[in-house]
């Protein structure tokens, strides 16, 4: 099993300009149970199935298991998604050794942009820039499944 260590936080200042990449990401659960769900993901020309388990008390860690799929696959697996699509620009930053994952949402959630980093251990310390603001981990309402029943543009 894999365990995903990921610490989240909204983003305060500029940041688009340090990115080394950026993908268009659409993504759409079929199932948004809190202790199991299953994703599917287009980012770029790739297709993704995704199962994440609960989190654990602090929000922090969770299973997590992904596969790649053919990017047809995932747009024809759209059609057994619950309703709404969460969409969203990725860009990625790398501060000294470690890689950022700034979302831009779209849609009912525009407005909202949020960093991610994956750790080795949830007690790493890691640097944080400037751009980055209040940590948002263990707030449910960040979840991209929650983004889907209640956006951001509704809080």
């Amino acid at each position: 099993m894999a365990t995903e260590i990921e610490r989240k936080f909204l983003v305060k200042g500029p940041y688009k300009k340090l990115a080394y990449s950026q993908l268009y990401i659409k993504q759409g659960y079929i199932s948004s149970q809190p202790d199991r769900s299953v994703r599917i993901r287009t980012k770029g020309n790739k297709g993704y199935i995704t199962i994440k388990g609960k989190g654990n008390v602090s929000g922090i860690s969770r299973y997590e298991w992904e596969k790649e799929i053919p990017v047809e696959e995932a747009e024809e697996l759209f059609q057994l998604c619950e309703p709404g699509i969460v969409e969203k620009i990725r860009y990625e930053i790398m501060v000294d050794e470690y890689k950022f994952e700034v979302d831009e949402f779209f849609g009912e959630n525009r407005g909202l942009v949020m960093a991610e980093i994956e750790l080795g251990s949830e007690t790493e310390d890691f640097p944080r820039p400037s751009w980055l603001g209040e940590e948002v981990t263990g707030d449910t309402r960040y979840y991209n499944m929650n983004l889907l029943k209640k956006p951001f543009t509704k809080w």
